[in-house]
Formats: structure tokens, C-alpha cells, sequence
């Protein structure tokens, strides 16, 4: 009897330590729109494609460290046909050096906020490709009514990215539960991932597809090497200061305001 017991807690504890597998489920709208999700929402939501284990509340393996995805034939056929992708997809590889990060990332992070849809706004006022708050864009010089321009939306949703890879190092996981649900929350929940359903999904998705567009490791090592030879031909890195403040005080003044077409920026 005591040998069964100890068996079937043995069982029950490797299946509450087993991670999660990070499936993602989407459909592709009439406008061409993609929807991703980590569960099926509501009926249109089929399995995308089967992924690793989910990477929420445990550090995050960097792109350097990590094999390739399984690049899913699915979902690469949606970046091939996407017109809307293949329109911004030199403003991503533009914000991406600018503010060393992944292009994958971005890739993964846009899919998941808008699916591409350059004009969508939230029920919460989140505007276009990568769902800024005009609250958020305002920090970094950009007023609300730039955020409907994809380069101007890309750079400063790039930038609040950075901002908070910066404040969570080493925990991309973090890093994207502050940009779903705000730094503040984040730090209120331990420095973990907030019980909230949306962000908990968001988060898993987002790494989900990362995991899954993420190029071989040779070819991660090369782009880092010709950033890094980049970022020492220019002195520094790029379009970035070096101090991070928190909460509400992200950046603001201490930054200089982006480099966006005239008229875009708050007058200070």
C-alpha cells in the first residue's frame, strides 16, 4: 500500500512540474487577418500548430542558446501570403537593429497583438500594429495621432519593448507581461508572470511563436556578431540611453524622442 502512495504522488508530482506545452490556435480572418491564442478562443480557432514547452514564470532561453523551431509550414505560409506583413516587414528589421532585438520577436509579438492589421484599435485604445497606448507612446515624444503611421507605431512599440527587456534581464517572459499588462504589475505579482488569464495566454503565445520563427543558431550567432560590429563602428548602442526608470517614469525626458517624420512629435 505505502509503495502504490508513494508511486501515484511520485506520478502526481512529475504532472504538476511537467511545463506546459505551448500549442498555439488561430484562424486567418476575411481581411487576411491573423488571431493567435494559446487555447481556442471561440469556434474559428483551430490548432496552428504544436509547440514546445511554455516558458511563463521560468527564465527564458535565450535566442543564442536555444535550438531552431519546428518553423512551422502553417504558419511560415501565412508571413509568405501576408500582404500586410510583407508591407512593414522592412520597418520590423529597421526598429529590430535599432533596438537589439530579436526580428523573430517582433515578428512574433506584432502577429500576436494585431495579427498585422496596421488600423485596429482595442476596446482600451491600444492603436495599430503593435497595440501602443497613447499613454505609453507619449513617454517616448510620440503623440497619439503618429501611432496610425506603421514605421512610427513599429519604433515606439520596438522601444517600450527594449525599455522593458531592460528593466526584466534575462526574463523575456517578464519583459512581455509588462508590455501586456504594465512593469507595475509585473513587480505587485513577485516578478512573475500576473495570474491574469489574457496576459497569461499572451505571454505563452508570444514565446510560442518566437520559439517557432527562430532561426538556426549559426544564423542568430552571425547577426549578433555584425550587430555588435555595427554597434562599435557607431559608438554605442543604438537609439537607446543606458538608464531605465520604473513605472511611470519610463524613459520620458532621459531619452531622446525618436527619429519620426515631422509633426509627429509631443511638444515639450
Amino acid at each position: 500500500m505505502t509503495q502504490r502512495w508513494h508511486a501515484a504522488l511520485a506520478a502526481l508530482l512529475l504532472w504538476l512540474h511537467a511545463p506546459a506545452m505551448a500549442d498555439v490556435w488561430g484562424y486567418i480572418d476575411a481581411a487576411g487577418v491573423a488571431h493567435f491564442a494559446a487555447e481556442p478562443v471561440d469556434a474559428r480557432y483551430e490548432l496552428f500548430f504544436k509547440g514546445g514547452p511554455a516558458l511563463v514564470n521560468g527564465a527564458a532561453v535565450p535566442a543564442s542558446a536555444s535550438p531552431a523551431g519546428g518553423r512551422s509550414r502553417k504558419l511560415l505560409t501565412f508571413f509568405e501570403i501576408s500582404s500586410n506583413y510583407k508591407s512593414v516587414r522592412h520597418l520590423m528589421r529597421e526598429a529590430a537593429q535599432a533596438h537589439g532585438i530579436e526580428f523573430e520577436l517582433l515578428q512574433a509579438l506584432i502577429a500576436t497583438e494585431s495579427g498585422f492589421d496596421p488600423v485596429v484599435v482595442s476596446p482600451r485604445g491600444a492603436v495599430g500594429l503593435m497595440q501602443v497606448l497613447p499613454t505609453t507612446a507619449e513617454r517616448y515624444g510620440v503623440v497619439a495621432s503618429g501611432l496610425s503611421d506603421p514605421r512610427t507605431n513599429i519604433r515606439a512599440g520596438a522601444r517600450h519593448l527594449r525599455t522593458l527587456m531592460d528593466l526584466f534581464p534575462g526574463r523575456l517572459d517578464l519583459a512581455l507581461a509588462a508590455y501586456n499588462a504594465g512593469d507595475g504589475a509585473v513587480r505587485r505579482a513577485g516578478h512573475r508572470v500576473p495570474d491574469y488569464p489574457e496576459t497569461q495566454n499572451y505571454v505563452t503565445t508570444v514565446m510560442a511563436l518566437y520559439t517557432e520563427l527562430k532561426p538556426p543558431l549559426a544564423v542568430v550567432q552571425q547577426r549578433r556578431q555584425a550587430n555588435n560590429r555595427l554597434l562599435a563602428a557607431q559608438g554605442g548602442a543604438l537609439g537607446r540611453g543606458n538608464m531605465v526608470l520604473p513605472d511611470s517614469h519610463l524613459v520620458k525626458a532621459q531619452r531622446p524622442a525618436l527619429d519620426l517624420p515631422p509633426g509627429l512629435l509631443v511638444e515639450r
